[in-house]
């Protein structure tokens, strides 16, 4: 089926509401995915990062698994084989091939994940009016979006390792808004209790709750993000090789993996969705890991904010937006690819290290069953970022929102605001 075919009912969704979202959604999926050749959705290109097929396959099972199968009268399996091979870290689900085996997935074909995308797209329908699957279904588009920014950095990681540096998108990054003479500008908070987590009506991960209160003393959180011109002084300084500077793992991981300056970065060159192209010194800096970000605040005489600091500077700033993937696929212009823009949105073009370790909140209770797998069984050895990249869709992302990742992560589109204290 052409992919025109595959999301054209899409397109005329409206993505506020549940039936709409949905729809545009899997749309999305499949128009981001329409520059790629079945070799290019197949190949994995390290552990952390899984095949763009296998993006577009496990979503769908997702809804076949916790929807289809369990609400949807007289639903059978699409395939039989397809649990095993397209489960990700469900136990309760059963048996699964090993993470890093994704990328030998030659079959079933990109072509054969598209229809099996259609058919379950097809089969939803009868359950999206279904206010009994209505918590399953947000939780699902939730899902699907969360794996579209994931395609898309697994893809870029991906072409990467190709020595001629293949793009996926036309066309060169758009220039970033200046900052060049500008002071840093802080956001500056008087202290106090604040009150954390999730609050009200909308959808939220169970990571993001329960609301509960915190202490802050007086802080400022920088209002721009870091620059890769910002971050060029950082290496000129010798930033990579000042021990003082490194906590002592992220010394060792300097060392032991000769890290030198953020990933995609050689010479006055990065690469892009669209392939390699001189490097913005006006863009934030992206695709550092916990350490580097950690090591750059240390330099600059200040710190990584805690993601109560940050959280409590973002609470009613999320219609302020930098850079975001559209959140539905008929406003994909596939000439316009992820890339960070700058500016002052807390909100867009890369997520923000904190230094909060990545925990439960008090009185924090894991869901019943196998969706109580999402999120609360990693929290141990990560750490939280807030806010959103150029790759995450818009509205995914909200103050309460907590992403994590192990502190030597950095192919996710990663960066960092400066915090200090008052």
């Amino acid at each position: 089926m052409p992919l025109s075919e595959r999301h054209e009912t899409a397109q005329n969704s409206d993505p506020d509401d549940l039936t709409g979202s949905f729809r545009a959604t899997r749309a999305l999926t499949e128009a981001l995915a329409e520059p790629l050749s079945d070799a290019d959705a197949t190949i994995q290109s390290m552990e952390d990062a899984s095949p763009a097929k296998w993006h577009l396959a496990h979503t769908t099972w997702f809804w076949e698994t916790f929807l289809l199968r369990n609400h949807a009268t007289g639903y059978r399996l699409y395939d039989e084989e397809y649990p095993f091979l397209f489960n990700s870290y469900y136990e309760a689900e059963g048996e699964r091939i090993a993470r890093f085996s994704r990328g030998m997935l030659s079959r079933p074909t990109l072509d054969e994940v598209f229809d099996w995308r259609a058919h379950v797209t097809a089969a939803m329908e009868g359950l999206l009016d279904d206010p009994a699957c209505a918590d399953l279904i947000a939780l699902g588009i939730a899902h699907e979006q969360q794996h579209i920014e994931l395609l898309l950095t697994d893809i870029k990681h991906a072409l990467f390792q190709n020595p001629t540096g293949p793009a996926m998108f036309g066309g060169a990054p758009e220039a970033a808004m200046s900052a060049g003479g500008r002071e840093i500008g802080w956001h500056e908070h008087p202290g106090g209790v604040a009150l954390i987590g999730h609050q009200g009506g909308g959808f939220a991960f169970d990571n993001e709750g329960p609301s509960h209160r915190v202490l802050l003393e007086p802080f400022a959180l920088s209002r721009r993000l870091v620059t890769n011109r910002q971050w060029e002084e950082f290496i000129a300084d010798g930033g990579y090789n000042t021990a003082a500077l490194w906590l002592s793992d992220g010394w060792a991981w300097v060392n032991e993996h000769a890290i030198a300056a953020p990933l995609y970065w050689r010479e006055e060159e990065a690469f892009t969705h669209q392939g390699w192209h001189i490097r913005d010194p006006d863009a934030p800096v992206t695709h550092i890991s916990y350490y580097e970000a950690d090591a750059f605040a240390t330099w600059a005489g200040a710190r990584l904010p805690t993601e109560f600091e940050w959280e409590a500077i973002a609470r009613g700033q999320e219609g302020e937006r930098a850079a975001h993937v559209p959140s539905s696929g008929n406003q994909l212009d596939h000439a316009e690819a992820p890339s960070p823009q700058g500016g002052e949105a807390l909100f867009g073009d890369c997520w923000q290290f904190t230094r909060s370790a990545y925990l439960p909140y008090p009185r924090f209770r894991p869901a019943e069953g196998a969706v109580g797998e999402y999120n609360g069984k990693f929290m141990s050895g990560q750490f939280v970022l807030k806010g959103a990249s150029c790759a995450t869709v818009r509205g995914h992302s909200r103050a309460s929102y907590r992403n994590f990742f192990y502190p030597h992560q950095r192919w996710q589109l990663t960066g960092l605001r400066l915090a200090k204290d008052l």
